[in-house]
């Protein structure tokens, strides 16, 4: 089980603290901070090979800031960790590929609330981490206002839906987009009417398997964008089943009719 909010309290100051001027080195010093937090003692090393991270430059909605998470080398990575330097809660998402998993590109849509390097971490088969980083413009997209009442936000919160593209060919990955109903609140949003703070209520694990086996187990938190929707590649072994639950208890579950080659 990854750290899970660990880093929220300790890293909020130096989240609200970060902006357009500060130096190379104070971000290298505040990475080493939240990665210290999440792993420990372990060394992670720089690469140009393990994984890739793509992003904007300057995000055009901060609350709904697209990443790309390449793997050329997908056979020796096991899971990806997402970390947003200098947002409020910087463990983004924490991805485990399973036997049914193509981790060569994961895509999702992310909260950023500073100027801010993005890394992402991959953990190999044999338990080494390798880092990737990018800097991304942004600002307030933790804290922007859903645009609606919390209770329209909430309308239909868990329905699912998923996207094939392309045909089944025996053997190969088949790419899928999952998209998740769900306001994602990240605890740090003013209800535009009662001008309250909305509590946080936000997806924490979504979990992806094909027949009797699995594609990923994802781990989220406030930084994922609302309306969760992330694109994988898997080998297709059956139905597709997605369990989705919140921090509030909530719990979804859906299951979709994979293509498969003999269609």
């Amino acid at each position: 089980m990854p750290p899970r909010l660990r880093t929220r309290a300790r890293c909020r100051g130096a989240a609200l603290a970060a902006g357009p001027s500060d130096t190379d080195a104070e971000r290298e010093a505040r990475w080493r901070d939240v990665a210290a937090s999440i792993f420990k003692d372990r060394t992670i090393q720089p690469t140009e090979t393990l994984v890739k991270v793509e992003a904007p430059k300057r995000a055009e909605d901060a609350a709904l800031v697209p990443i790309t998470l390449t793997m050329p080398e997908k056979d020796k990575v096991q899971a990806v960790h997402l970390v947003i330097d200098d947002n409020p809660s910087p463990y983004a998402a924490h991805f485990r590929f399973g036997p049914a998993a193509d981790p060569s590109e994961l895509r999702l849509r992310v909260r950023v609330n500073s100027y801010t390097n993005v890394h992402a971490v991959a953990e190999t088969k044999d338990g080494a981490l390798y880092e990737a980083t990018k800097f991304v413009k942004a600002s307030g997209g933790c804290s922007a206002p859903m645009g609606m009442s919390d209770e329209e936000a909430m309308k239909g919160m868990g329905e699912m839906r998923m996207k094939f593209a392309g045909e089944a060919q025996a053997g190969k990955p088949v790419e899928a987009t999952l998209m998740i109903r769900h306001p994602n609140f990240s605890g740090m949003q003013m209800n535009q009417i009662t001008r309250d703070y909305t509590p946080a209520r936000y997806v924490n694990k979504i979990t992806v398997d094909t027949g009797n086996r699995n594609v990923f187990v994802m781990d989220g938190d406030i930084s994922i964008a609302s309306n969760p929707v992330i694109n994988f590649a898997f080998l297709p072994a059956g139905p597709v089943k997605v369990t989705a639950t919140d921090n509030q208890g909530g719990r979804w579950e859906h299951s979709f009719t994979a293509p498969s080659a003999s269609n």
